[in-house]
Parts: structure tokens; sequence; C-alpha cells
């Protein structure tokens, strides 16, 4: 058995979401919060049978794209003006950033 984590951007949730439900797959949801561009993500945790990851991996793969978005920067507190960029950057965000472990042992009480 293996423990899928995937996080998410959150405009690709529902839709992965959906896709992991017609496949039969569990998981639980965690709101996150990423650290580069501090946005909204989305935690799956999926519990999967050794034979059935790369099913799971192949339903993240379609459900979650990465796409080109304008972020503005967040200017610096005290730091050093010389490198700060005052006008939006474009920058590639989304997709799925995927972990797999293994489990030792699994209890549904």
């Amino acid at each position: 058995m293996k423990l899928i984590m995937a996080v998410v951007q959150d405009q690709d949730s529902n839709r992965l979401s959906n896709a992991l439900v017609d496949h039969n797959f569990r998981a639980t949801k965690l709101a996150s919060t990423g650290g580069f561009l501090k946005s909204g993500n989305t935690t799956f945790i999926i519990g999967v049978e050794d034979i059935r990851v790369e099913k799971a991996l192949q339903i993240i793969r379609d459900n979650c794209k990465s796409r080109d978005q304008l972020v503005a920067p967040v200017s610096p507190m005290g730091g050093n003006a010389d490198s700060y960029v005052p006008y939006p950057v474009e920058v590639e965000v989304g997709g799925a950033t995927v972990f797999v472990m293994p489990v030792e042992q699994f209890h549904q009480f």
C-alpha cells in the first residue's frame, strides 16, 4: 500500500476531486498555503493499493495543469530594495507536487 500526497492549486482542486471519485479513489482534502506565492492550495491525501498507484498519478496528471500567471511581487520589508522589481512578473503556477510513500500499516476503525 502507498500514501499519495498531492499538493495542487485551488483552481484544480474540484476537478481533481471529482475525477478521483469517478475512479473510486478515496481522498482527504486539506486546505494549505503555498510558500512561494502565498496562495491557496489543496493537499490531497490518498491511500492506494500498489497496483493502483499509476492510475492515481495519471488522474492527478490529467487534472492538474500548469499555467502562466502574472504576480505582483511583494516589496521588501527593511531589506535591500536594489533587487526589488516593482512590476508584475509572469510565473508558472499550477500542476501538482506529488509524494508517494510506502505505508507500513493501515487501520480503519
